[in-house]
């Protein structure tokens, strides 16, 4: 299945740690363009230099973790579609010439599932469509899970707990269950 990750989904390190490691478990074959990938970078300037840098550092892995990730089209595919705001035609252009199945993303108003549909794309919210992994492949997101809550208390020194973690991330579902399962 292939997904196309919008800016939003990418940018929360514990969403975007929880989307691509699931990714690295082969649930789903991610998809983005160098547009979204820029986003990321300058939304991560609000965190100072440093974060920008940061962000263009793992931009870096990600693009080598996945090589065929990155999605091209020619302007006439944005110029022919509509959304209600302009400038995410970008994303669904990404996810049409990338093939996508699943367009991720926060802003559900934005991405009209009718309009969606017409272009054979489907939209999920990052929470459900991890929950829906988790019910498919509970061990593999499991892992996942697990590996995103050491890595989250190793940098905050915090002890943090898996359904606190994924509330926070905005997760509040997959954390319950994710909490569930230990």
């Amino acid at each position: 299945m292939k997904v196309l990750l919008d800016t939003c989904v990418i940018y929360p390190t514990v969403m975007r740690e929880m989307l691509l490691g699931a990714a690295r478990a082969g649930l789903f074959e991610p998809l983005w363009s160098d547009r979204i990938l820029e986003e990321w970078a300058r939304a991560a300037r609000k965190l100072g230099p440093e974060g920008e840098a940061q962000a263009r550092g793992e931009i870096a892995l990600a693009s080598s973790a996945w090589p065929k990730a990155s999605v091209r089209w020619k302007p006439s595919l944005e110029d022919r579609l509509w959304l209600p705001d302009p400038a995410d035609t970008h994303v669904l252009a990404a996810a049409i010439a990338g093939s996508a199945d699943v367009l991720v993303t926060m802003n559900i108003k934005d991405f009209p599932g009718q309009i969606l549909s017409e272009e054979g794309v489907a939209r999920a919210d990052p929470d459900g469509f991890l929950h829906g992994l988790l019910q498919a492949s509970p061990e593999a997101l499991e892992r996942v899970g697990a590996q995103v809550l050491d890595e989250a208390r190793r940098l905050s020194g915090e002890d943090w707990q898996m359904r606190a973690l994924m509330k926070k991330a905005r997760l509040p579902r997959l954390g319950k269950a994710l909490a569930g399962l230990t």
